[in-house]
């Protein structure tokens, strides 16, 4: 494969028109709701400090409304990793399912507010929009509690077709692969892309949901997917191996190309028999590194579909995920595209 150019799609259709979009991201669509709180209020709630917790229907409405003034955004790691596109100064849009309610509108709303078009999927009125409940104490610790909500309910029917088939890359979230209506969703929109001449991305998200789902994972990554993403630990769960080498030599004859991020050590590029290491950008102290994963992936699929070099497309995605690591919160706080290097 080209150092410059996207990788063959499987079945491309010829004839392709030219893409609306760079990338069309599917995911879980979770608001951000942020709070200052006491100590006090985590013990009145039953919070343990600093700890992310799974959350029911019932919970997650309580907690919301014992909240005072809070700060409500759009969130979730495939979103995260549109607005960064976005931000870099490309074209992204978002599939996800809220319900109409009002957090379903914040994160429509914020979405659009960023330059994403947001396509919201059906109505289940039973189901509340998820959101991630952040509590941040005078100590800057944050104490979370996740409520998936309807957007893991994500079915093929919640898919636009047309929106998918318009991106030039199709980005899909792993945390959204728990259930079966998930899967079968992430192989119709692969299907769709790769008719339309599109490529198809999957970010591995997380070791425990690559244990829990690697049959469905790799024969996906063998069958649909042209472009991997995932960290050391997600890589070596894959395939279930102890050294990092040996998961890559793995990758490269499975999948078209792999891009493996190993934090300060920067990240590896995997195209064959070919490995392309790129180092880490500096940070002068890191904050916070959530959603340093998902900015990595929105700067190399920037420079992916500008069609610059893998190793410049590493440079990008690094140069993101300093930005987001260096502060509080899992949104770059500048145009990144002010970032970029000239030339």
């Amino acid at each position: 494969m080209s150092a410059t150019n996207l990788p063959p799609a499987a079945d491309s259709a010829s004839g392709a028109t030219a893409p609306q979009f760079a990338v069309v991201g599917i995911g879980n669509a979770l608001v951000d709701v942020i709070a200052y709180a006491s100590e006090e209020f985590l013990d009145a709630q039953d919070l343990t400090k600093g700890s992310m917790t799974l959350i029911e229907t019932d919970r997650a409405v309580e907690l919301y409304a014992a909240l005072g003034a809070s700060v409500e955004m759009s969130g979730g790691s495939a979103a995260n990793t549109m607005v960064g596109v976005a931000s870099l100064g490309g074209t992204a849009c978002y599939i996800g399912k809220v319900n109409h309610d009002d957090l379903g509108d914040v994160f429509g709303h914020d979405m659009r507010a960023v330059g994403v078009p947001f396509h919201g999927g059906g109505v289940d009125h039973g189901t509340p929009t998820g959101r991630c409940v952040i509590v941040v104490t005078p100590d800057a610790e944050r104490t979370m509690n996740t409520y998936l909500g309807v957007s893991s309910s994500l079915n093929i029917n919640d898919l636009d077709d047309i929106a998918i088939a318009s991106g030039a890359v199709l980005y899909m979230e792993g945390y959204l692969f728990d259930r079966d209506d998930a899967k079968a969703a992430f192989r119709h929109a692969a299907t769709v892309a790769h008719a339309n001449g599109r490529q198809v991305s999957l970010t591995l998200s997380d070791s425990f949901c690559v244990d829990r789902h690697r049959v469905d994972f790799r024969s996906l990554v063998q069958d649909s997917v042209d472009i991997l993403f995932g960290n050391a630990d997600e890589i070596q769960s894959l395939y279930e191996v102890d050294e990092l080498d040996e998961a890559l030599k793995t990758v490269g004859r499975e999948c078209g190309l792999a891009v493996i991020t190993a934090g300060a050590d920067g990240c590896v590029i995997v195209v064959g028999n070919e490995q392309i290491k790129v180092p880490a950008q500096p940070v002068d102290r890191v904050l916070d590194t959530t959603g340093a994963g998902d900015l990595f992936a929105a700067g190399f699929l920037f420079g992916l579909t500008s069609g610059l070099p893998l190793t410049k497309c590493g440079e990008i995605g690094s140069i993101a995920a300093a930005e987001v690591i260096s502060h509080v919160g899992p949104r770059p706080l500048v145009d990144l595209h002010t970032l970029l290097p000239d030339g």
